[in-house]
């Protein structure tokens, strides 16, 4: 190596010595108060070792107001590059708290810009990991110009690759639409928030006093607004989720997931989901141990735990293969749908069909929940959200009734008259406008009125009417049900199905988009 070489080297070492140092010292130590990582050692977590490739680690701000040029940090506040997760390429942006706040400049904005284009371009996930006090102040409506410009790619990469965001510390104002954009939110608890207007504002507006927790903490986003999918117990914990997601999706909407071997057979007898569904109608049971018997391994990753929760979705395996999982869930609300439970189906339903997902859905419906408030706050909008997301994918679509599937939610949830590929139901479901009681006390009225006995005329009516219509078979004749089977069938009956829809291809009308009950 030649002298000048050596000194050539020396000076990369020293300027990336400084890149790798961000705020210094001080501003690290106070950072990781609390278990908190730095930018870097998030991106160690996420990533398989040794893979991440940084880019643009030499960039700097262009800004001279308020001294500004006094202050050029090497890489601005973020970290980008690409790396893989299980060997699988992503593209990364780390936002690094300890530099300017990880305030979004220009600079920092072509950074993100720059990978989400490569990532978009070459068909890989983006992950985005937030950690920003907002908008930097001195650079004005370049600041606002440069989440326009991430806002724009995360739209024109919708539905083309998968988008993750990691809320990992404040996140306020114009910073909240691109993770509301990306298909995964993730946050942490007691570290993250994320709000348009923050609790000074709010105070100053409508008087109201609340804490940044209250307003927009984890718990709130998963439990009240649905903002976030998932909540983690600290840093670690949210990005080993992510890699644990990550397994279950593919790379682009042109590729399929990847399939894994599996020790569990496909034709797996499950005696115990004979004695699952009670015989009285009205007791519930949990649908997650439903699930948990049926799929690979009894594994399923849930999404939205905490929000809407009479209904489940998720990702689980079967035979290798990843599905999308939508279930009612009788242990909440009795498994009603409503405005929460509709927008949360409805977005995960189309996610999946984005990114050619199966989906499997486990029905025990009794109908849409009644109330002033749902009516006057747009079931009917919301509830048509996720008809129209069940009518709309195209990807192979196996639904089982376990028990109620009553009225309009019977369509709504997956039914075959909504493009549904293969339609099952266990000998106790009930398929019908609306349970037995209640349909005979409409249509049956003058007849209970006049009789010497209205309660016994009544229960001998609701027999009959449950003999009639309140059964499988009435269903299965018209070829709305395409098997009625025994409940220890069902892992091979599902499997069964996805394997012979795996090469489905089905037409939708040439258009260019349409338009969904927003």
């Amino acid at each position: 190596m030649t002298e000048m070489m050596q000194k050539k080297i020396a000076e990369l070492e020293k300027r990336n010595e400084l890149a790798m140092a961000g705020g210094g010292p001080e501003k690290k130590a106070k950072h990781k108060q609390g278990g908190r990582l730095t930018a870097r050692e998030r991106l160690d977590v996420l990533l398989d070792p040794g893979s991440f490739v940084e880019m643009d680690r030499f960039v700097t701000h262009r800004c001279t107001n308020f001294g500004m040029e006094k202050n050029k940090p090497y890489g601005d506040g973020i970290i980008t590059g690409y790396g893989r997760i299980n060997g699988k390429l992503v593209y990364v942006s780390s936002q690094d708290f300890t530099v300017t706040g990880g305030s979004m400049s220009r600079t920092q904005a072509n950074k993100i810009c720059k990978v989400m284009d490569l990532a978009i371009k070459n068909g890989a996930p983006f992950i985005s990991i937030n950690d920003s006090g907002g908008a930097r102040i001195q650079e004005g409506i370049e600041s606002l110009g440069g989440y326009a410009d991430i806002f724009t790619r995360n739209v024109m990469g919708s539905g083309v690759i998968p988008q993750i965001t990691a809320i990992m510390g404040p996140c306020a104002g114009g910073a909240v639409y691109s993770p509301s954009i990306t298909d995964f939110v993730f946050m942490v608890e007691n570290t993250s928030y994320m709000f348009v207007t923050g609790p000074d504002v709010i105070k100053a507006v409508t008087h109201e006093e609340v804490t940044k927790e209250q307003l927009g903490g984890a718990a709130t986003h998963s439990q009240k607004s649905g903002v976030a999918h998932f909540t983690a117990k600290d840093d670690k914990h949210c990005l080993l989720l992510i890699r644990e997601l990550m397994g279950f999706l593919p790379s682009n909407n042109l590729d399929d997931s990847a399939a894994l071997a599996t020790k569990d057979r496909p034709d797996r007898i499950v005696d115990s989901l004979n004695a699952l569904i009670p015989d009285n109608p009205k007791k519930p049971y949990d649908m997650l141990q439903l699930i948990s018997e049926v799929v690979d391994e009894g594994y399923f990753l849930e999404i939205h735990k905490h929000f809407a929760q009479n209904i489940i979705v998720g990702y689980a395996r079967f035979n290798g293969r990843p599905v999308g999982i939508v279930a009612n869930q009788p242990q909440v609300l009795a498994g009603c749908l409503n405005i929460e439970a509709s927008r949360k189906a409805a977005r995960f339903i189309r996610f999946c069909d984005a990114f050619n997902i199966p989906i499997v859905s486990f029905v025990d419906v009794p109908g849409f929940l009644p109330g002033k408030d749902q009516e006057w706050n747009g079931i009917i909008t919301h509830g048509a959200k996720l008809l129209y997301a069940y009518a709309e994918a195209s990807v192979p679509k196996v639904t089982l009734i376990t028990r109620k599937a009553y009225g309009g939610a019977y369509i709504v949830m997956g039914s075959k008259l909504l493009r549904s590929d293969v339609n099952l139901a266990y000998p106790s479901a009930e398929i019908a406008v609306m349970g037995a009681e209640g349909a005979v006390n409409i249509i049956q009225r003058e007849a209970i009125a006049k009789a010497k006995d209205p309660a016994t005329e009544r229960a001998r009516l609701t027999a009959e009417y449950e003999e009639m219509f309140s059964n499988p078979y009435v269903s299965a004749e018209l070829g709305y049900t395409d098997e009625v089977i025994e409940p220890a069938l069902t892992r091979k009956r599902i499997i069964d199905s996805l394997e012979m829809l795996k090469n489905k291809r089905d037409i939708i009308p040439p258009k260019k988009h349409g338009n969904i009950p927003l």
